[in-house]
């Protein structure tokens, strides 16, 4: 398997958490989000959205989107179970991957950030300002149902790794990177903390990836 990813990419982080604890051999290029390369002809012949992560596994086209391709890859490939057995399980790892992926995430990405700033003549502050609020909305809604709900365990469901730690790991490093207040979210803490001592996420880690910033 061949991905195209960044090492900031939030989306690309959460395949290769899955593609590690799954143990299936990829090579990942990675593309260069600062300068553009996203834009330019080559990669929007590969994804047209311009955005990564972009997996080739076998003949056809690219899975793009993340929980599209963690979909994927839990539906064809062994390794490790991501997702559980149980219907109502499944369906309640899925929403809460689907709050980060779908309704947190899309908020802060580079391209509405520099939307804010270019087209409204938003300030760096104020746009960073609006930054925070999506990962703080974000976050309180996982702290709520996580500190809540009977079936957080260990993990996000349980006391597996499913598709929701995955996405709770992708919010939880970027609010690092984005100076975020997490003092509020205790439960979501734990469950990160728990997630980045295991190999995979740890090796998967943005600043453990090529072209991120050293020291």
């Amino acid at each position: 398997m061949h991905m195209y990813g960044n090492w900031r990419s939030a989306a690309a982080f959460r395949v290769r958490i899955a593609l590690k604890l799954k143990g299936l051999a990829y090579e990942e290029t990675f593309i260069d989000l600062d300068a553009g390369d996203q834009h330019k002809p080559d990669f929007r012949a590969i994804n047209p959205q311009g955005a990564v992560p972009a997996l080739f596994d076998g003949d056809g086209p690219p899975l793009t989107q993340s929980l599209a391709i963690l979909d994927y890859l839990e539906e064809t490939k062994g390794g490790q179970r991501l997702l559980p057995e149980d219907a109502r399980e499944r369906a309640r790892s899925r929403s809460l991957a689907q709050l980060v992926a779908c309704d947190t995430h899309p908020l802060y990405v580079p391209r509405v950030r520099n939307f804010l700033m270019e087209e409204y003549g938003l300030p760096k502050d104020r746009m960073m300002t609006f930054v925070r609020h999506a990962f703080t909305s974000g976050l309180t809604t996982l702290e709520k149902r996580l500190a809540t709900e009977a079936g957080t365990g260990r993990f996000c469901q349980g006391d597996a790794v499913s598709h929701a730690d995955l996405c709770l790991v992708s919010l939880w490093v970027g609010t690092g990177i984005f100076a975020v207040d997490t003092a509020p979210f205790p439960t979501v803490k734990r469950i990160a903390e728990t997630c980045l001592a295991i190999p995979a996420f740890a090796e998967a880690h943005p600043l453990r990836q090529p072209g991120a910033p050293q020291g």
